[in-house]
């Protein structure tokens, strides 16, 4: 019978909580399509990136891990282009004229079709993702409880679940908390900078981290 350890459940809802609640390229394509296009839209948008998020889980529990590590130097690779992915939205965020993430910004309409697949990309593209199916769910499997695989794809499941919610929770209140931030600049400006500063520490933390990819199989 498989057991998963409620501390790995709970370890994962909390990885799960920090890597959602972070702005971040989901959350700011999320926002910027519900904004600019409606709900219906971030919906669809979340669906393409819902999508990703099982790709992600898929590979990593068939063995992205292990290439990683029998290749550590593709490892490096994809954290430093992760960083340096980070570090440009965090600049984009704190220079002159930049945009903060709840800010109306000028988004061409785009089919459904088109919605689902640019959330979908956004999301196999984004290195807070890859770096946490890599290397911080599976810290929380135990090898000694049996059913690796089976465990990896349950907390995998957990943390879909978690960041699903929460992005869909964020997309049905875009639009309200636009208006209550455009209505006070200052906020925005604050929102803003807090944005681009969590992102740039993101991106130092991702680069200085010397801990190798967490085997789940």
């Amino acid at each position: 019978m498989l057991m998963v350890e409620t501390s790995g459940v709970l370890g994962v809802v909390a990885v799960a909580l920090g890597m959602v609640l972070t702005p971040g390229p989901n959350m700011i394509y999320l926002v910027s399509r519900s904004v600019t296009q409606g709900r219906r839209a971030g919906i669809v948008s979340l669906g393409g990136v819902a999508l990703g998020f099982l790709v992600y889980l898929v590979a990593a529990n068939l063995g992205l891990a292990a290439v990683f590590t029998a290749v550590p130097e593709l490892y490096l690779a994809v954290k430093l282009a992760g960083a340096a992915y980070l570090a440009h939205l965090a600049w984009n965020a704190l220079k002159p004229g930049g945009v903060p993430v709840f800010a109306p910004r000028d988004v061409p309409h785009d089919s459904p079709r088109r919605l689902f697949a640019m959330g979908l990309t956004t999301n196999l593209l984004n290195p807070k993702i890859a770096l946490m199916y890599v290397s911080l769910i599976p810290q929380f499997v135990d090898p000694d409880a049996g059913h690796v695989l089976l465990q990896g794809l349950v907390l995998g499941s957990v943390q879909i679940a978690v960041s699903v919610a929460v992005n869909l929770a964020i997309v049905l209140a875009a639009g309200a908390i636009a208006v209550f931030l455009s209505r006070r600049p200052s906020w925005l400006r604050v929102q803003r900078y807090l944005t681009g500063t969590v992102l740039g520490a993101l991106a130092v933390t991702v680069a200085a981290d010397t801990s190798a990819p967490a085997r789940t199989g």
